[in-house]
């Protein structure tokens, strides 16, 4: 076993979107574990938008990492060593391990796997992603056959099971993405019946008109992943008593492009007069419902009946430059790290 372990800390908090300065990658004495304790050796992580959010130090609904603290994240690996009961060297685990090489973790928080699929699955359409579509869909979303469905950042991993999902329910379903080639994989990969990329348009207004081309009796559902210009392109097009789960706004965070203020008494009075229930959800309250989650979807994936796409890159190294690029759209897919 090595003497150390690497792993990324947080530097300094970012001005507006990360740079690689805001981060430092240190090499450190191996942790061992104690009495209910287990020394994983990490193999994949997960990088996610949520992880911006807690870089900034302001009061949220989970704490923020502390200058000099380890990234928060999500990661599977194998068992190294453990003092904790049910777990033995070699089983293969998941938990919230950090941007580590390794991560020394009570028993009690983390979740053995099976070796049925491949591990990364446990980040991505099998994890918190994939339960977050689910739960949002099917609780905060009420999909009804023949109603219509339109998804931001459609082809990252909560909006392609909520595009799945949907439409196996019978909606048509309207993904929103960045690019030609996330919109070919939006409808040939996942299923959409449309895709439309909010590049080609520059406003809002131009954007509305192609989403209302393919969403010609309204939107019932709007799943929210990114605010900013979809927001306001899709808003007026909203059926009186549309759903909008609210699961992320990745346009505003770090707060460069405008906190929207300037149109919120038009967007709140669209609420109002077309009793729209927007719901804002974080899946840290629903772990209750991943065995249910886990049941139902689970053998889909093994039987290729839900798709999923991971963008993997190599290296505990390259998880900052990943990082960076995901928030600005870069990845096609889950993105991955495997160390």
């Amino acid at each position: 076993m090595s003497a150390t372990f690497q792993r990324i800390a947080l530097a300094r908090r970012p001005q507006g979107h990360p740079v690689p300065e805001d981060f430092d990658l240190r090499t450190e004495p191996m942790p061992e574990p104690g009495d209910g304790e287990v020394l994983v050796e990490v193999t994949h992580l997960s990088l996610d938008p949520y992880m911006r959010g807690r870089m900034d130090e302001v009061k949220s609904y989970a704490p923020s990492v502390e200058i000099g603290g380890t990234m928060t994240g999500q990661g599977v690996g194998r068992v190294l060593a453990s003092r904790a009961d049910g777990f033995a060297t070699g089983d293969l685990v998941t938990g919230m391990t950090g941007w580590a090489s390794h991560a020394c973790l009570p028993g009690s928080e983390l979740r053995k796997l099976s070796d049925d699929l491949p591990p990364s699955t446990a980040l991505g359409v099998l994890g918190m992603p994939g339960l977050t579509g689910w739960v949002g869909l099917n609780r905060f979303g009420m999909p009804k056959a023949g109603e219509t469905l339109v998804v931001a950042a459609a082809t990252g991993p909560v909006g392609s099971m909520v595009g799945q999902l949907a439409k196996a329910a019978g909606l048509r379903t309207v993904a929103v993405a960045g690019g030609p080639e996330k919109c070919a994989l939006a409808r040939d990969t996942f299923g959409f019946d449309a895709a439309i990329d909010h590049r080609a348009h520059d406003s809002a207004s131009d954007l509305r008109k192609a989403i209302a081309a393919e969403a010609p009796d309204g939107v019932d559902i709007y799943w929210e992943n990114v605010g900013g210009k979809v927001l306001e392109a899709v808003l007026p097009l909203m059926n009186t008593h549309g759903r909008i789960p609210v699961c992320g706004m990745i346009s505003w965070y770090g707060g460069v492009d405008g906190d929207g203020t300037d149109r919120l008494p038009q967007m709140w009075r669209a609420v109002l007069v077309k009793r729209l229930r927007v719901s804002g959800f974080i899946i840290f309250d629903h772990w209750d419902d991943y065995p249910a989650f886990l049941k139902e979807v689970g053998p889909k994936v093994a039987k290729g009946e839900i798709a999923y796409l991971e963008d993997v890159a190599e290296g505990l190294e390259n998880m900052v430059p990943a990082f960076i690029s995901m928030l600005k759209g870069g990845n096609m897919g889950k993105q991955i790290v495997k160390l």
